[in-house]
């Protein structure tokens, strides 16, 4: 635990101690709050029947913000120390390749959460002006949130795998953007196909991102939208273990 300690902090020093970082925590505040604009001047005085949460995904600033942010954070967790000459050092140190890749992954996710720290400010704004303390309760905030989390695991986990096979930065931002658009596409191949028994209907169900984060907003907890998530998101991180592994005996 101390080596995955010492790792963590180490990347997270690189987030932090960088301009770099607080460059992107600056851009996803700004696009939250561009969000929050539009949908209150969209919305005015009328009443809504769904949460304001609900109406934020329904907006693409979250996917955008997603689709961007992760390819970002992660392309220099891997191809940074590549490029650099750094990352041989760091594979000849007495340290795992499991212990590296989930101390990179762990301080990419907590960065990630951080920059959505300040859209709470936008909710509380929301809050205070509509006079309502139910307005945003406990349980629909903490499903949007866990919305967050979750398909924020999901696209960096995509970031890290890309990062692990790529060279340079500018290439594992590229192949991290690509396998975003494709995973976010078939959200869109979700609902335009018809809910039918057949195998292939059922497993391209569970691409359907859009419907799960309206369920995430409104505070439903589908246990399996959370299954297909966690299993993807380790899924994509066995895959750069092992692109990790394969490096190490080049």
């Amino acid at each position: 635990m101390r080596v995955f300690g010492t790792l963590t902090r180490r990347e997270l020093s690189a987030f932090f101690l960088s301009i770099a970082g607080y460059v992107i925590i600056a851009s996803v505040t700004l696009l939250n709050s561009l969000s929050f604009v539009v949908l209150m001047t969209n919305l005015g005085s009328d009443p809504s029947p769904m949460p304001v949460t609900e109406m934020f995904y329904r907006t693409y600033f979250f996917w955008l913000i997603v689709l961007l942010a992760a390819p970002i954070i992660t392309m220099r967790l891997f191809a940074l120390e590549k490029s650099s000459g750094t990352f041989e050092t760091l594979m000849t140190t007495p340290v795992s390749d499991f212990q590296v890749v989930a101390a990179k992954f762990t301080a990419a996710i907590i960065f990630y959460v951080v920059t959505w720290v300040p859209m709470g400010a936008c909710l509380f704004v929301v809050r205070h002006f509509t006079n309502q303390p139910t307005a945003l309760d406990a349980g629909t905030v903490g499903g949007m949130y866990l919305g967050i989390f979750l398909t924020g695991c999901l696209f960096l986990s995509l970031g890290c795998f890309a990062s692990a096979i790529s060279r340079t930065q500018m290439a594992a931002a590229m192949i991290s953007f690509v396998l975003g658009v494709t995973l976010f596409s078939m959200g869109f191949l979700a609902e335009a196909l018809p809910a039918t028994a057949q195998w292939q209907s059922q497993v391209i169900s569970y691409f359907g991102l859009f419907e799960q984060m309206h369920d995430f907003a409104r505070g439903v907890v589908d246990t399996r939208t959370v299954v297909f998530y966690v299993s993807a998101t380790f899924f994509f991180l066995f895959l750069t273990l092992r692109a990790v592994e394969s490096q190490r005996w080049k």
